[in-house]
């Protein structure tokens, strides 16, 4: 894979689980769209190899955890795509958990590892302050942050020199975002699983012009804590994105979620 071809699978990679679920085709505010890296097979093994971290990460509690290897999902699963889905008590019990450690968070900080369609695998840094602020930022060398302010969301592309803008409501971070929810009543869920290690929610959205895309949703069964989520898009191609260091007691700086709507970026010599 080339350089550029890097950088472009990189930004694609974790600004695909914004953009996915973007209504129509919207085109973002201040830039050109998200390209979509071209998908090829997923990779399933967890021996890749990684570059050092550049920057501290976030505090956490505890002791520090090596980086999770994500589960990728069966790309031959067949999730029911109704709307009327009846769950048991069971189930219900398993999604109310779910929602009520979502409505607990105020903050969370901590560590990312993303697989994108492409097997591609990364690593970075988020903050979360809620109602609807979020920061991703890529290790190093990647120029890649994406920023949540509370309404709109920018996906920042230094070495591309470009931001591009969209309405926090239209992306799938709304459901990890807001204040609180009940997945159940808040969303069209389609799917409740859960075994001995893992809670699954997955989470269908129908768009008339570009497709279905799924979010699911999985926290730790012993300890109902967020493990990980996938999103798929339309074409059934996922991005995974595994969290871990979590620290949701880290008072956040305010200004990680400012969104610098000028165009401040130098183009390179």
């Amino acid at each position: 894979m080339t350089q550029q071809n890097t950088h472009r699978g990189l930004r694609s990679g974790l600004a695909l689980l914004i953009a996915t679920s973007i209504a129509g085709f919207a085109t973002p505010a201040l830039s050109q769209t998200v390209p979509v890296p071209k998908p090829a097979p997923k990779t399933r093994d967890g021996n890749v190899q990684m570059s050092a971290q550049e920057k501290k990460g976030p505090t956490t509690t505890g002791a520090t955890q090596a980086p999770p290897n994500p589960v990728i999902p069966d790309p031959r699963r067949n999730v029911p795509a109704n709307v009327f889905a009846t769950f048991d008590a069971n189930q219900k019990a398993q999604a109310a958990r779910v929602s009520s450690y979502l409505s607990s968070l105020q903050t969370l900080v901590g560590n990312f590892v993303q697989v994108g369609p492409d097997g591609s695998k990364t690593k970075g840094d988020f903050y979360i302050q809620k109602p609807g602020k979020v920061r991703f930022e890529y290790e190093e060398p990647s120029p890649i942050a994406i920023i949540a302010d509370g309404s709109s969301l920018a996906v920042r592309d230094t070495k591309l020199a470009t931001q591009d803008i969209y309405p926090l409501s239209q992306t799938p971070l709304r459901f990890l975002l807001s204040d609180r929810i009940d997945l159940l009543k808040d969303t069209n869920v389609v799917s409740v699983t859960a075994d001995d290690v893992y809670i699954s929610v997955t989470i269908e959205e129908k768009q008339a012009l570009i497709g279905t895309s799924r979010l699911m949703l999985m926290v730790g069964t012993k300890d109902g804590q967020l493990k990980q989520w996938t999103v798929t898009d339309p074409q059934g191609y996922d991005t995974t994105v595994a969290v871990y260091n979590l620290d949701s007691s880290k008072k956040v700086d305010p200004a990680l979620f400012k969104i610098d709507f000028t165009n401040y970026f130098t183009p390179a010599n």
